[in-house]
């Protein structure tokens, strides 16, 4: 049994190896040799004046792809290994370390014709593409292409107006490619306006996809929940796996995947959109709680986030008017609101969840998740982006498919970024079958029933605890991050069934606040042991207003003020996350 040693493979099993060259040829011979989690090559000629052995986790990589010459006479195969691995300098003070597009391009030539060297490009490419998939293979399994699912097909809904209006920018350039080389098959469709993601996803065929994404930030994939609870199927249509590529301006979603997959570093802007890319491209999935919540007026919609009110609502809709800031709105929102901190009487019930810690301490360990993925039926697509070989190498060889695009042979000099083919543009028009748009506080019709809970009218059972108090901020969140860069709740977990209670009482002065604020970034406010702040886990809840006026979200979107409540329903959808056996390196 061969080993390999080193940091991504201290003792781990060889699973293949091999001597290659590579492209472009320049007389150069490498030996690679690929374990569970990483791939390890080693150059041989020209022979190094020290070991020097490059280590290329599979965290980090998207893709492998098997490519042939145009060349007639090459009876060489080649394969490229696509990664993305973090930047070894950070481009700016106080700025995250990003990532760089690494590709790497073998040359298999041991054999004398072309189909046994085709063989064995495509026994490394398939072996390659199973680690970064999560699907089990070992020095005993017999690889092969056939191993491999369909390639997947996502459903892509962007906001062009979300955060600073650079999502359909930071998709084309960023996020498309990746995906390509992930060989995963896309429509990307423009919104047009608020709930326009709701109604499509009410209507459309779900056996055509395998997960919906929003490209924005977390308003959107509140409309896609929703658009999906809505539908006569609800029961499996919420099983649909759903993503998040952050371009909006809190993306508090995206920091929660992005924490999960080992990445305890908030990072934000592009930086987080391509953890979040990668993560996508390992299409494992994780339950996903998610909180039936009924208003006033007696509507019901489904939150994945959070329910707010005080400080962080007032701040959230009242920067509104900055959102061209992008994410530096929610620190202007909240300089203007400390100048005119206001208190808020109300009568806070919840349910306490009798198994459930508060304060628990921050477990760094790594939950492997399901695959999560549907089998669907396939179907045909529309003409998208994914159709049209982004990939530079791809200009440079032909693939082993049939029908290739036009190419130069290898030794050809590589093509410009103008010969990249332009994008289409992308736009939805709804037909006669379309659902309405529905506000977030319609009645709904689809959901489990929320058996902990009484109508509003009604007062609370006898089991809940009751506070009635002057309150800063309410919050009642299930996932760990309120903004890609606040860990407001560093023990929350995806399907943890929880939501985690947090309010603030009166009495707390600005600069104890700030400094709540600030600990907030790295999770550490809870050991502030400010007497103002408590957190309690619970089932339900109920907010009562006391106060005339005020504003409270449900995440993030403004709701009608007055009484409100939810429950918690435990692992109800599905959430594409990335975390597999591998983990993403945390630099």
């Amino acid at each position: 049994m061969n080993l390999v040693l080193g940091p991504y493979g201290e003792g781990a099993e060889t699973l293949l190896h091999g001597e290659f060259g590579a492209y472009p040829s320049k007389g150069s011979r490498y030996a690679l040799s690929l374990t569970q989690t990483a791939l390890h090559i080693q150059r041989l000629v020209p022979k190094p004046e020290t070991d020097q052995r490059t280590v290329v986790p599979l965290a980090e990589v998207v893709g492998c792809h098997t490519l042939r010459s145009r060349a007639p006479a090459d009876r060489a195969a080649y394969f490229s290994v696509y990664a993305y691995p973090l930047k070894k300098r950070k481009v700016a003070v106080g700025s995250g370390r990003g990532r760089q597009r690494a590709a790497r391009t073998f040359q298999v030539d041991g054999a004398d014709d072309y189909e046994k060297n085709q063989a064995v490009a495509e026994k490394w490419a398939a072996a390659i593409k199973c680690l970064v998939l999560g699907i089990p293979v070992s020095s005993d399994t017999d690889i092969a292409p056939s191993l491999l699912p369909r390639p997947r097909r996502l459903l892509l809904l962007l906001n062009p107006f979300g955060g600073r209006g650079l999502a359909l920018q930071w998709c084309q350039t960023h996020v498309l490619p990746m995906i390509t080389e992930a060989d995963i098959s896309f429509n990307l469709i423009q919104t047009e306006r608020p709930n326009h993601a709701r109604e499509l996803v009410k209507g459309i065929n779900l056996a055509e996809w395998d997960g919906i994404v929003a490209v924005s930030g977390d308003g959107l994939l509140y409309e896609v929940l929703n658009g999906l609870m809505e539908r006569p199927d609800w029961e499996q249509a919420i099983k649909m796996p759903v993503g998040i590529l952050p371009s909006g301006s809190g993306n508090a979603l995206a920091g929660a995947i992005n924490c999960n997959a080992g990445r305890l570093e908030q990072v934000l802007g592009l930086e987080l959109l391509l953890n979040c890319a990668l993560l996508l491209c390992h299409a494992a999935a994780a339950p996903l709680d998610l909180v039936a919540v009924t208003t006033a007026s007696g509507a019901r919609c489904f939150s994945c986030l959070s329910v707010a009110w005080g400080f962080v609502s007032d701040v959230d809709i009242e920067s509104e008017k900055y959102r061209h800031m992008g994410a530096a709105r929610f620190t202007l929102g909240t300089l203007v609101r400390l100048a005119s901190m206001h208190t808020y009487r109300g009568r806070l019930s919840y349910l306490p969840a009798a198994d459930a810690t508060a304060h628990r301490p921050i477990s760094r360990s790594i939950t492997v998740a399901p695959n999560g993925r549907l089998p669907l039926q396939r179907l045909p697509l529309h003409r998208a982006l994914s159709d049209m070989g982004l990939c530079e190498e791809r200009h440079a060889f032909r693939g082993a498919e049939p029908a290739p695009p036009p190419c130069p042979s290898p030794g050809s000099p590589p093509p410009s970024s103008a010969s990249v083919l332009p994008p289409p543009s992308f736009s939805f028009e709804p037909g006669p079958g379309e659902l309405p748009a529905g506000g977030a506080g319609e009645a709904q019709g689809g959901g489990p029933p929320d058996e902990l809970l009484v109508p509003l009218g009604q007062p609370v059972p006898g089991s809940w605890v009751t506070v009635e108090d002057d309150f800063v901020l309410v919050l009642a969140i299930y996932q760990s991050h309120l903004g890609a860069d606040l860990f407001a709740a560093p023990f929350a977990r995806f399907d943890d069934g929880l939501i985690h209670l947090c309010f603030i009482k009166a009495g707390i002065s600005r600069a104890a606040l700030v400094r709540l604020f600030l600990a907030m970034e790295k999770g550490s406010h809870f050991e502030q042991e400010c007497p103002h702040l408590v957190h309690v886990p619970v089932r339900a809840f109920r907010l009562e207003p006391l106060t005339r006026k005020g504003i409270l979200t449900v995440d993030g979107e403004r709701v009608e003020y007055g009484p409100i409540q939810g429950q918690v329903h435990r692992a109800l959808a599905r959430l594409i996350t990335g975390v597999n056996r591998l983990k993403i390196a945390t630099g």
